[in-house]
């Protein structure tokens, strides 16, 4: 299945069934064939190729589905852009992707080094007459996620058509997702889980969206009453919010079949609370964007093992390695592997880097974990110092750089800290240069200006020294436990 055809394919088996709305808007499947090639025919007008970059700095809502399929019925690749970065990052993006067009919001503005720019709301709705065959290439570029790497420098994600078409088929025969089945969107569309899991997986099943919007934990049961989905996709911020409703808050959960959670680690305790009480299960999944989103999941029809991530995607295989890269017995640590179908085509334009991650056709994730005699994996660490915040990956080098273009600033380290609603939160050391008082108002304005709010610090702290291990290396681990122990004792 090439994703380049699925909406003429949904037009041709059900044309008046239900494909996907967003509270402004409802297509039909055969109006979502229409304005999929009303919007292609747009992108054509405007010059797009195969092979071109197209930008989407856009919120959820039913558009972004159209320019996805129609940027690959053109033979386009997608790059989702988050709409709250700044300037700088977005510049930035387009440049290292070669973006020859970015659509935005109606009202948004944005410097883009000279790319073209289509405000959402100018699309045409209309084609009458024209009818271009997708494009159909499973070996074709079609999504470029960025993602930060341990150096601090956001990195293009290359996936394909293949890769995408595999990690879509993977979820929807574990989920077990069929015609019946609506899914309800809240996560971000610039994340692979809300493209690929959210939106290609459902209708690859036959199954409809319900896009929404900014996620708000006092209406999100509302919309569940009034949709009726039957599974949605969060993070355990997300669940943790919902949990901690008042107590009266009793919502018909009754078409619920389950809901994935992901993205970051969630304590059993979070999992047997929120089931217990909203009555569906919380199936908990493991994965990156390397591998085009998904690696493990619990079984939805047999046993789900809470405290663990689950058993690989069918067509995966997950295998866990020492220092050495020699495969290490069940129940012992080691680096998590991956390998199938889903695993990326690598780092746009950064081939040594894909080099290191990808070796003999397995994705080395960095994350440490054990398998259970039974397949079962647990996560026990992260890659690096990655700091999680709400689902959201943080590398604190991008953050460190940021601090460290401050002329007062000899030194930044940047660590996660835990957090009741957010799971982490960031928190910067700055150690001053030699004679100089740091203002932290200038820093606080610096990260405004070049980070997006969730990677913003919230605290500076300045040191007199930073600690550094035995090779000279800032030791983030006995900072953190310093940070810790100050924090219980103050």
């Amino acid at each position: 299945m090439n994703f380049a055809s699925l909406p003429d394919r949904r037009a041709d088996l059900d044309p008046q069934g239900f494909a996907v709305s967003d509270g402004r808007q409802s297509l039909t499947n055969a109006q979502l064939l229409n304005r999929v090639r009303a919007t292609a025919r747009h992108l054509e007008d405007l010059g797009i190729r195969p092979g071109d970059v197209l930008a989407l700095k856009l919120t959820n809502r039913v558009e972004f589905v159209l320019l996805l399929f129609a940027g690959w019925r053109l033979g386009a690749v997608i790059t989702p852009v988050n709409p709250s970065m700044t300037d700088v990052e977005v510049s930035r993006q387009l440049d290292d992707s070669g973006a020859a067009l970015l659509v935005l919001e109606d009202e948004a503005a944005v410097v883009t080094n000279g790319v073209a720019t289509l405000a959402v709301g100018e699309l045409y709705e209309e084609a009458a007459g024209w009818n271009r065959d997708p494009l159909l290439d499973s070996s074709a570029l079609a999504l470029l996620i960025y993602t930060s790497g341990t150096t601090g420098v956001p990195k293009g994600v290359m996936l394909d058509h293949a890769n995408i078409d595999a990690m879509a088929e993977m979820g929807r025969a574990s989920l077990e997702v069929g015609p019946a089945d609506r899914c309800l969107l809240i996560l971000p569309l610039f994340h692979v889980n809300g493209i690929v899991v959210s939106i290609l997986m459902s209708l690859l099943a036959g199954a409809s969206v319900v896009i929404a919007g900014r996620f708000d934990p006092r209406t999100f049961f509302d919309l569940v009453e009034q949709q009726r989905p039957t599974f949605f996709s969060a993070v355990p911020t997300i669940f943790n919010m919902l949990a901690a409703l008042p107590t009266d808050v009793r919502p018909d959960t009754s078409s619920l079949r389950f809901a994935v959670c992901g993205a970051a680690p969630a304590s059993q305790e979070l999992l047997t609370r929120f089931e217990s009480r909203y009555g569906f299960p919380l199936v908990e999944g493991y994965g990156l964007s390397e591998g085009t989103c998904g690696s493990t999941i619990n079984p939805i029809a047999g046993p789900r093992r809470a405290g663990t991530v689950g058993l690989p995607f069918p067509g995966q295989e997950i295998r866990i390695v020492d220092a050495d890269g020699e495969e290490v017995n069940s129940g012992l640590d080691g680096e998590v592997i991956v390998r199938g179908a889903n695993v990326m085509r690598g780092y746009l334009g950064r081939p040594d880097e894909t080099a290191r991650v990808i070796v003999d056709s397995w994705l080395h994730t960095g994350d440490v974990g054990h398998l259970d005699a039974d397949g079962y994996l647990t996560l026990v660490g992260r890659s690096k110092d990655m700091i999680i915040r709400g689902g959201e990956n943080i590398y604190p080098k991008e953050i460190e750089d940021v601090l460290a273009g401050d002329p007062s600033v000899l030194e930044a380290a940047v660590i996660g800290v835990p957090d009741e609603k957010w799971g982490e939160v960031v928190v910067a050391y700055v150690q001053p240069r030699p004679g100089r008082t740091v203002d932290l108002t200038s820093l606080e304005e610096r990260c405004a200006r070049s980070l997006t709010r969730y990677k913003r610090p919230t605290s500076f702290l300045v040191a007199n020294a930073i600690p550094k291990n035995a090779v000279g290396k800032i030791d983030k681990a006995s900072l953190r436990a310093a940070h810790g122990a100050a924090s219980s004792s103050s």
